[in-house]
């Protein structure tokens, strides 16, 4: 009864909510009418259900998918409310007469009611169900707005990742091959490990970075074979350290997010530094993960970027994947460069 006329007028998600709210509103109004059962019989009992539900769900509609759409939300408040009004008025013409006679007629001398009682009380309930089920609405698409607002965001925060991938680092991926290509021609003893770490370098940014949260000893891996790279492009000159405290088997992050701490350290200070160059990484797992990234500075006020991707760049992506649990501390002194992130219970 209820259930297929309402089915019909809602898609979705939203269609199934619509109809428990409906067959609610009917088993109520079925318990507040039982003893029709026996004053009016059976069939005048389900004729009175069958009139004011099927009145309230047609009011409903028209307002949910007629007025709203077209007057309220356009900002036509005024047209909006006359029609609600005209509907409130109809529907208490209909209602009211259709009372007027099960209770004035068929019930008779059991129980009469005057026309302006019967106004009165369907006024009020009809207004009452009309109010809760806007409310139910605007509910509804609000719960969905945020919903369609998480997804972009979370969509946002995968095409950051995928820039990530697709331009770490174009510089350092070509002077990486042609360091390479400088081992193959002296024979070097290099060679094969060069190009074993390049590949599962390549491997991670390709194919095992692809979820929202990786293993952070796959990113630590991927940050060693990083590393080494440079200090081969380095010529081993380089002062580079990785240091790893703690339990890293259960801890997952992001992907990336501490390679662009690591990319501005050289850019910006191994890269310009002609001697006693350094770069110390230290990562620690507890209650927290903290990283910190020292390196030396060579007079110049590093400009925090990443081709685009930077500090600024990591800094949104922390808001949204840890707001209220992370810090980023960042010193800038004269001759050295330290950042200290801290993650409360990434793992």
């Amino acid at each position: 009864m209820v259930g297929s006329a309402l089915a019909n007028g809602f898609k979705g998600q939203g269609r199934w909510i619509y109809l428990g709210y409906w067959v609610m509103v009917t088993l109520i109004f079925l318990y507040d009418r039982t003893y029709l059962i026996e004053k009016a019989g059976l069939p005048n009992f389900f004729a009175c259900v069958v009139v004011r539900v099927a009145l309230l769900i047609a009011l409903a509609w028209a307002n949910i998918h007629w007025l709203i759409p077209r007057y309220l939300l356009h900002g036509k408040y005024g047209q909006y409310f006359a029609l609600v009004v005209a509907l409130i008025v109809a529907y208490l013409v209909i209602q009211s007469l259709y009372d007027h006679y099960l209770f004035g007629y068929v019930l008779g001398p059991n129980r009469n009611v005057r026309l302006s009682t019967s106004l009165i009380y369907n006024f009020t309930h009809t207004s009452l169900y009309l109010l809760l089920t806007v409310a139910l609405k605007f509910s509804m698409d609000w719960y969905e707005q945020k919903k369609v607002l998480q997804e972009i965001r979370v969509e946002k925060l995968q095409a950051e990742v995928n820039y990530l991938r697709a331009q770490v680092n174009p510089h350092f991926l070509f002077n990486a091959l042609n360091n390479l290509y400088a081992l193959t021609i002296k024979k070097s003893d290099e060679a094969p490990d060069v190009v074993l770490k390049l590949s599962e370098l390549m491997e991670y940014m390709l194919y095992e970075s692809d979820e929202a949260y990786v293993p952070l000893e796959k990113e630590i891996n991927y940050l060693n074979n990083y590393l080494d790279l440079e200090k081969i492009r380095q010529g081993n000159q380089a002062d580079i350290r990785l240091v790893v405290s703690g339990n890293v088997d259960k801890c997952q992050i992001p992907p990336f997010l501490i390679l662009p701490l690591v990319e501005n350290a050289f850019k910006h200070g191994i890269s310009r530094a002609v001697r006693n160059a350094y770069l110390h990484i230290h990562i620690a797992i507890g209650e927290q993960l903290e990283v910190r990234i020292a390196n030396n500075k060579v007079g110049v006020r590093p400009h925090h970027s990443n081709g685009g991707v930077g500090l600024a760049n990591l800094r949104k992506r922390l808001e949204l994947l840890y707001a209220g649990n992370y810090d980023l501390h960042i010193v800038d002194g004269a001759d050295r460069y330290e950042v200290t992130l801290k993650i409360v219970q990434p793992c």
